[in-house]
């Protein structure tokens, strides 16, 4: 009961990128309508060779090469995505495969946006619990297989990717290196964002996500905050599902982490989904703009209207 930490992240982009400019030869659009809505330039997209598990082990093991791992020391893969590739095996097993992990627990978690929040809690309970001693916590999603090329108001959001991180019990006598969390949803307004239909395709009532988004999650990501301990102008970073730069911007903002970097991967990225969060956070880490023990804000939100934020420990 000793609490769990962040040991080391890794993510994962297919090469192929798409430019705005290259979206108007499809759609009515140009960069400039892009970026006045949504912040975005480009955004990468898998092949059809290249599946969701995939893109989920090659973010896993660069996470694992990091914290100086091997598969043989991970007993439990979580995966949090929206597009899996079958309902049976799971990415999860198909991730444990690829990689070769011998006998772990293997479970997907689909709660969308705020998938990898989610599965970033249940993997510092279960560690917390004594059920497992090291996780492979993976966010990926290919929302380009899910995506209508046709419409012009969702087809510019999307990308496909997977950020990863190794979660394990922290040492005796140290704290804790990921906080409470703070979870729920607003299940009457799940409607609002939606993958569903056959073919399943990505739809969303965008003013309904940006006012719920802008309003009511600001109190909620600085009660994450305090669950940790914090507040909010203590924060190193600030990492935001990456759905919109116009919904970023004003929710960190709200929230009050003046001191903080604000993780704008959506700009080159897109709307990753499950991916965006663990692909962002292992960008600054990457990039060096936050460094070890610092305190990071993670915080999800999106598809069923349901939302999960913690505080970390930068790795």
């Amino acid at each position: 009961m000793n609490g769990s930490r962040i040991a080391a992240v890794g993510h994962y982009q297919p090469a192929k990128v798409l430019t705005n400019e290259d979206l108007a030869e499809l759609v009515d659009t140009n960069d400039e309508w892009i970026r006045s809505r949504v912040g975005i330039r480009t955004r990468h997209i898998a092949g059809p060779d290249e599946p969701v598990d995939e893109l989920a082990a090659h973010a896993a093991a660069k996470a694992l090469a990091a914290a100086g791992l091997t598969p043989q020391d991970i007993d439990l893969v979580l995966v949090a995505t929206s597009t899996a590739v079958n309902r049976s095996p799971n990415m999860a097993a198909r991730v444990a495969a690829r990689l070769g992990i011998p006998g772990p627990a293997a479970m997907d978690v689909n709660v969308v946006c705020a998938g990898f929040t989610h599965a970033l809690a249940t993997a510092d309970h279960t560690v917390r619990a004594g059920a497992a001693t090291r996780a492979l916590v993976i966010g990926a999603d290919k929302m380009s297989e899910v995506t209508d090329w046709t419409d012009r108001t969702t087809c510019v959001l999307v990308g496909d990717g997977a950020g990863a991180a190794v979660v394990e019990a922290c040492p005796v006598g140290t704290e804790p290196g990921i906080g409470p969390v703070l979870w729920g949803s607003v299940p009457e307004m799940g409607h609002a964002v939606r993958i569903e239909g056959q073919p399943a395709r990505f739809a969303q009532e965008g003013q309904s996500v940006y006012r719920w988004a802008t309003t009511r999650l600001p109190p909620l990501a600085r009660e994450a905050c305090e669950r940790a301990g914090l507040v909010p102008e203590e924060l190193a970073a600030v990492v935001l599902h990456q759905a919109n730069l116009r919904i970023i911007e004003p929710l960190a903002a709200k929230i009050g982490a003046v001191n903080a970097v604000v993780a704008r991967d959506v700009t080159e990225s897109g709307n990753t989904s499950a991916a965006s969060i663990p692909l962002a956070f292992s960008k600054l880490v990457e990039q060096g703009a936050i460094t070890s023990g610092d305190p990071v804000l993670l915080f999800g939100f999106g598809g069923n209207l349901s939302y999960a934020g913690q505080v970390v420990r930068c790795p």
